[in-house]
């Protein structure tokens, strides 16, 4: 059996290789950035191990010993599992590798761009000394903080959250009332975006939330208020962002995640001060990067042993070879 590993951004992937090694897996090593060079690299494999790399309807048609495909990362939005569906392709991902990681890089993302911290830190090495060059700090104890999306990482946040500001507000349109924590007041999308003086984004993206925040519902946000975005980049429409955040409305945004990654150079968020980047790092600690990666890879070990990945997202008909 062969694995084609698509794509990874890791210095070494030698964690990869031993788990398919001891399971008598070839792999198969790319760094395909386009569904044409995953065509071009797939052929004679049974699975696919995939980063970033964008996977359809051409790979499954020209490879049908295609089986699985497996995600390194919770998010699947790479994938077209509507494709993989009707070719009878196993989907699945490591859906609860970096939930305390991720929840916790949000926080800390809200806290500094209320607290001004790394605009701070810029002020003092250009040589300013004084705790009002940052403008106005709230009290986070009197705030609203608000979460769009309350999955296993949003009810994380929602908790460690809880106890620095006033008031946690949430938005899921997939949860029912009884799945709301007792300290998350559950509202409509536009009450979340009105009322909030702080948003945290945490919902997967898909047809129904790609470009969901866009200007309408941030020229909802108070004056003054802040959001931080560490789940998909394209759940925010980046150029209306741009043209609210100029026109002085957002006291404050932290982005983990961009539709274009990296950020363009040229892109006017970057000489911003009251925006706070991360390079897509919110995921990441020395023990959640080896867990993500060891689920990811596993999926395919568990496949090709009983025919079936241990977290599918998408149920598929193909067996493994043999």
């Amino acid at each position: 059996m062969k694995v084609l590993f698509t794509d990874y951004d890791m210095l070494d992937v030698s964690l990869e290789r031993q788990i398919f090694r001891e399971a008598g897996i070839e792999l198969i090593e790319a760094q395909c950035r386009t569904e044409d060079e995953v065509v071009a690299r797939a052929g004679g494999c049974s699975a696919l191990l995939i980063q970033y790399a964008p996977v359809a309807e051409r790979v499954f048609a020209a490879h049908p010993g295609i089986g699985l495909c497996s995600r390194i990362g919770a998010g699947f939005d790479t994938i077209d599992t509507a494709a993989a569906a009707r070719h009878g392709v196993w989907v699945a991902n490591s859906p609860d590798y970096g939930v305390g990681e991720v929840s916790t890089h949000a926080l800390a993302m809200m806290l500094s761009v209320i607290r001004g911290i790394a605009r701070y830190d810029r002020d003092i090495h250009n040589g300013q000394w004084h705790y009002t060059t940052v403008g106005r700090i709230p009290r986070a104890s009197n705030l609203t903080v608000g979460v769009l999306g309350l999955g296993r990482i949003g009810k994380r946040f929602a908790h460690i959250a809880r106890n620095t500001f006033k008031r946690v507000i949430a938005h899921d349109p997939h949860l029912i009332d009884g799945d709301f924590p007792a300290y998350v007041e559950r509202v409509s999308l536009e009450e979340l975006f009105s009322q909030a003086d702080a948003i945290s984004i945490h919902c997967l993206l898909n047809d129904e939330t790609r470009g969901l925040v866009d200007g309408r519902l941030l020229r909802l946000m108070k004056p003054g208020s802040y959001l931080v975005n560490t789940a998909r980049g394209a759940i925010v429409d980046i150029g209306d962002l741009t043209e609210v955040v100029q026109t002085g409305r957002l006291a404050g945004v932290g982005l983990d995640v961009l539709p274009t990654e990296p950020v363009p150079a040229d892109h006017p968020l970057l000489a911003d001060p009251r925006v706070l980047f991360s390079p897509h790092a919110a995921f990441y600690s020395v023990e959640s990067e080896v867990e993500l990666r060891r689920k990811a890879a596993m999926n395919i070990v568990s496949w090709m042993r009983t025919g079936r990945p241990d977290y599918p997202v998408c149920v598929g008909t193909r067996r493994p070879p043999g």
